[in-house]
């Protein structure tokens, strides 16, 4: 399987036509960071796959669209196919990375770290977690480091971390490197860590616009390292022959770790993907950036300032996030995070949009 995509000759600039016959909001939508919005050709394709349903036809469609979702994020990612998992959360995925480690192993990660990332090294009560500010993490990593949690930007304000410090921290101390790309993978050069971190994993229904209940993790190059611990009949090399008793024969690549698919949100994942890819992440980066840079323009003008994240889609302003509620009102969508308004900008938005925000606030 090839693992690089067709992307538009010009990578830099987005396809405004595209955009607006896929995503059609009717507020001005600034809160990807917490669900993106769904193109118009997944939510097509759900539909049929619902009629596909109720009228009792084969599902062979349905398992084909999850393999082609496969493919596209392994495009996306810039690894194989093969390394490649789907699921439906990333806490099961830290669980099954968690359940890998000797009794004792240290995890390190940053302070105030999502809880899917992390949680499940904690509750195995007998590993060492040790959480540092997130710009300290690379110089954080120790011989005593068994594997570094972090995710590539941070929920709560869109930091992002310096993730080839952490590569090169973790290879001098023998570590291994998990990334939560979770509010990274779709605006951030994915296939820029993917291929050279350990384990990689992703919600793919916030900047990728998928639906709902689809995460895709990208495995080591050998998958003997890990234990597919939940693997069920999908974790199978024949999976149709691995319906009853104990699998005699796991899926000789990362699909030995899938979880059973939710069909319809992985029909939805497939066109989604394919619009991604099609934008080019590229383009879509660049213009996430530019907006989001005209918001903290804005936000300074208004004399505010902003949780510092540059390169980062995502802007956390402190003391405001009250104003939720209100903004909802007024028909503006953004997170109320610990107190700081959240807004986050992605390939459906416009500058019109930033500037209604903007607006907003200084009224």
């Amino acid at each position: 399987m090839e693992t690089s995509g067709a992307h538009p000759p010009d990578a830099a600039v987005l396809d405004a036509d595209l955009v607006r016959a896929q995503y059609t909001p009717d507020t001005t939508y600034l809160n990807t960071a917490s669900s993106g919005l769904l193109p118009a050709r997944a939510a097509d394709a759900m539909r049929i796959a619902l009629d596909t349903m109720t009228q009792g036809r084969s599902l062979d469609s349905l398992f084909t669209d999850v393999e082609e979702a496969r493919a596209s994020f392994a495009r996306i990612a810039g690894v194989p196919v093969a390394r490649v998992a789907t699921g439906s959360s990333v806490a099961v995925f830290t669980a099954l990375i968690a359940a890998s480690l000797p009794a004792g192993a240290e995890v390190l990660t940053c302070e105030g770290e999502f809880s899917s990332t992390v949680n499940p090294f904690y509750v195995r009560g007998d590993l060492t977690v040790r959480a540092v500010p997130l710009d300290g993490l690379a110089d954080a990593v120790r011989p005593a480091t068994a594997l570094v949690a972090v995710s590539a930007a941070q929920s709560a304000d869109g930091r992002v971390a310096d993730l080839a410090a952490l590569r090169a921290a973790t290879r001098a101390h023998g570590a291994r490197l998990y990334v939560d790309a979770s509010q990274a993978a779709g605006w951030s050069p994915l296939d820029g860590y993917a291929p050279d971190a350990d384990y990689v994993a992703a919600v793919a229904f916030k900047w990728l616009t998928c639906p709902r209940g689809t995460v895709f993790f990208v495995g080591p190059e050998d998958p003997g390292e890990l234990t597919p611990v939940f693997g069920g009949w999908v974790a199978g090399e024949r999976p149709a022959e691995s319906c009853y008793g104990p699998v005699t024969e796991l899926a000789r690549s990362a699909r030995r770790f899938d979880e059973a698919p939710g069909l319809i949100a992985y029909t939805g994942a497939r066109q989604s993907l394919a619009v991604i890819e099609e934008l080019g992440p590229a383009a879509v980066r660049a213009h996430d950036l530019a907006l989001a840079d005209r918001f903290r323009a804005g936000l300074a003008a208004l004399g505010r300032g902003p949780v510092p994240a540059p390169g980062s889609p995502i802007v956390s302003v402190p003391g405001l996030g009250s104003l939720q509620p209100e903004l909802r009102a007024a028909g503006i969508e953004v997170s109320d995070r610990a107190g700081n308004l959240r807004a986050s900008f992605h390939l459906y938005n416009t500058a019109d949009d930033v500037d209604r925000l903007l607006d907003a606030l200084s009224s």
